[in-house]
Parts: C-alpha cells; sequence; structure tokens
C-alpha cells in the first residue's frame, strides 16, 4: 500500500503525479499505471486492469475540475475536493511496515486499488489548498501548451509545465523577437 503524503516532498510528488495523470489523458501520452508506479503507488505493479481503468476514469471525470483549479477560489476548490472526498470509503490508521517507521494511510489494506489512490491523491490535494489555497497550481506559458503544474518553487515563479520543449520554445520565440527589435 502507498505510504501517505507525510513531508512536503512527497506531498508535492503526489500533487505533480495527479496533474501528471490529467496531463496526460487530454494529450493521450500516460501510462496511468507507470505514472502511479513511477511515483511509489506500490499496489499499482500488480493491480489488475480494470483497477488501473477505474483509476484512469475518475482522473477523466476530475480533469475538469483540475483545469479550471488555477482560476478557483479557496472556497470553491475545497467544496469540489470535499465532494469528491465523500465518495471514499476513508478509514485513516497509523501503520508501521516496510522500513519505512510509522505513516498514515488513507484506506483500510482492503480497500479497492482505485479508491486508494484517490484517497492519497485527493488528501494532498486537500491539504495543499488548506495550506496554500490554489495559488500553486498553473497552466503552462506557452503559448500551445494547456497542461497543468504544481508551482513548488519557493517564490512561486514557475511558468511551463514539465515539458521542456514549452520554456524552449517560449525563450527562443521571446529572443527572436527581441532581436528584430
Amino acid at each position: 500500500m502507498y505510504v501517505a503524503s507525510v513531508t512536503e516532498s512527497e506531498a508535492r510528488i503526489t500533487l505533480e503525479t495527479l496533474l501528471e495523470l490529467s496531463n496526460g489523458l487530454t494529450d493521450e501520452s500516460s501510462d496511468t499505471r507507470s505514472t502511479l508506479d513511477d511515483a511509489g503507488f506500490s499496489r499499482a505493479a500488480e493491480a489488475s486492469e480494470a483497477s488501473v481503468q477505474r483509476v484512469t476514469q475518475r482522473i477523466a471525470a476530475m480533469t475538469p475540475f483540475l483545469t479550471e483549479l488555477p482560476d478557483l477560489d479557496i472556497d470553491t476548490a475545497a467544496a469540489k475536493v470535499t465532494e469528491e472526498l465523500i465518495e471514499i470509503p476513508i478509514t485513516p490508521s497509523i501503520v508501521d511496515h516496510g522500513g519505512v517507521g510509522h505513516h498514515i494511510h488513507w484506506t483500510p489494506a482492503t480497500a479497492k486499488f482505485d479508491d486508494q489512490v484517490m484517497a492519497d491523491l485527493l488528501m494532498a490535494l486537500a491539504q495543499e489548498i488548506c495550506d496554500n489555497g490554489t495559488i500553486r497550481f498553473g497552466r503552462c506559458g506557452a503559448d500551445d501548451c494547456e497542461r497543468l503544474f504544481y508551482d513548488a518553487t519557493r517564490n512561486r515563479s514557475k511558468r511551463f509545465c514539465s515539458d521542456p520543449r514549452c520554456a524552449s520554445r517560449t525563450h527562443t520565440a521571446d529572443h527572436r523577437a527581441r532581436k528584430r527589435r
């Protein structure tokens, strides 16, 4: 079972995973299972195809909300996340296994994989909204990209998604425009 986000770094990874899954649905570049496995969801490798498909469907259902998230006020965002959380059988417990020390599991060991994943993603999103509102969520600044990102920089200066081509294209275009002047 996945270790619930307890550190700032783990919370960032969880939020980035949520947005990566959502972005992958819109540009069809994502493999849900490998994205979750890479992010540390230990049950991802052996989860049934049906469970992984349910995660994909649930992320797809959330994508319109995630797309609006950078523009939402905290009350609207909090209400939507609360609606989503109500749908999941959350039963928090403190466990110690796998040599990682005591940590929180949001769902029981018997939870369906998709409920466990969604609980982890939504609890990280809920904590971020409580801590910082929606200010750290953004849309790529490249003209031809609408991908979402989570800005973990200290001064909230991130402008582009994780695709390095977006920043490169934009900076090159800006440079060429300055040279023409």
